[in-house]
């Protein structure tokens, strides 16, 4: 059943025009969401600067007491929708109540940029993180964590660098472009399986991506190298049955795997805590989690 605000939601989008449909403006949509997310609150952190990381534009949060480690953010999209911009809220409350420095990563997204350029910007950052991270007081442990299509990009980026983050935080992570699973077909409240389908042919650069570990992590043979990793799905939605398989396959390679379904919610919600009253919740889950595996 959907929750309320879940619901809400789902009807308030009815009437947008699909991301697939042949009037779709990317530029357009990505400007108005941007405009949208400058005129939310935002909740004050101790600094907020943005950087170069190693070519590619970044935001750091830092709030006051902040332990040492950096928490590497992802945003989600679908790959093609949404930055730093649009996700400076989040970042903003994830520093906050984690206590720890965030980098939100702004890659390259497609169709102007596929596959690989955006696991390839993540790779970018971290490599700087090595070489300058300590001039910006980012010396300690490293945390993955991204949403949708960042939960995608941070899962790869830990199988790109075993041994490199302390644990990986994967939020309804998009992860299966052949939509084999059945909550595609059963769960599919308020994210349209077209739509899904897609952001994929805008990510992948040929049909032979489809199929690369790097863009479908799912096809890996490096899951056992993951650090402990917190896997959150949601009831509504069709990405829900590929984020749970995955954490059987954590599960069974042997990773220390955390894994939560939040009841009611549909894609999207932990972005957009003034309409979600899970969104909150789920981000002092997030920070809680990251905390617990601070050395």
């Amino acid at each position: 059943m959907l929750f309320p605000d879940a619901r809400r939601a789902v009807e308030a989008a009815r009437g947008d025009l699909p991301v697939h449909h042949p009037d779709f403006d990317v530029v357009a949509t990505r400007a108005a969401d941007r405009e949208a997310a400058l005129a939310a609150p935002r909740e004050e952190v101790a600094e907020v600067l943005d950087v170069d990381a190693g070519g590619v534009p970044c935001r750091l949060y830092r709030p006051a007491g902040a332990v040492p480690g950096v928490v590497v953010h992802l945003h989600g999209g679908g790959f093609v929708l949404n930055d730093v911009e649009v996700h400076d809220p989040l970042a903003r409350r994830l520093a906050n109540r984690a206590g720890l420095a965030v980098l939100s990563v702004d890659y390259r997204r497609p169709p102007e940029h596929r596959f690989p350029a955006a696991p390839d910007d993540v790779d970018a950052v971290l490599r700087w993180l090595d070489e300058a991270g300590a001039a910006h007081g980012l010396d300690g442990p490293a945390y993955a964590h991204g949403d949708s299509a960042g939960g995608n990009l941070a899962l790869v980026a830990a199988l790109r660098h075993p041994g490199r983050f302390r644990a990986v935080v994967l939020v309804y992570p998009f992860l299966d472009p052949e939509q084999g699973f059945a909550s595609y077909r059963t769960a599919a409240d308020g994210f349209d399986p077209a739509e899904a389908a897609w952001y994929w042919q805008q990510y992948a650069a040929s049909s032979a991506d489809l199929t690369h570990p790097d863009l479908a992590p799912l096809r890996s043979d490096r899951l056992g190298t993951l650090p402990p990793t917190l896997v959150v799905t949601a009831e509504h939605d069709p990405l829900r049955d590929e984020g749970e398989h995955l954490a059987g396959l954590l599960a069974e390679a042997g990773v220390e795997v955390t894994a939560t379904r939040y009841l009611g919610q549909v894609h999207g919600f932990f972005r957009h805590h003034d309409a979600f009253t899970a969104a909150e919740p789920l981000t002092r889950q997030v920070a809680a989690y990251l905390r617990q595996h601070h050395p």
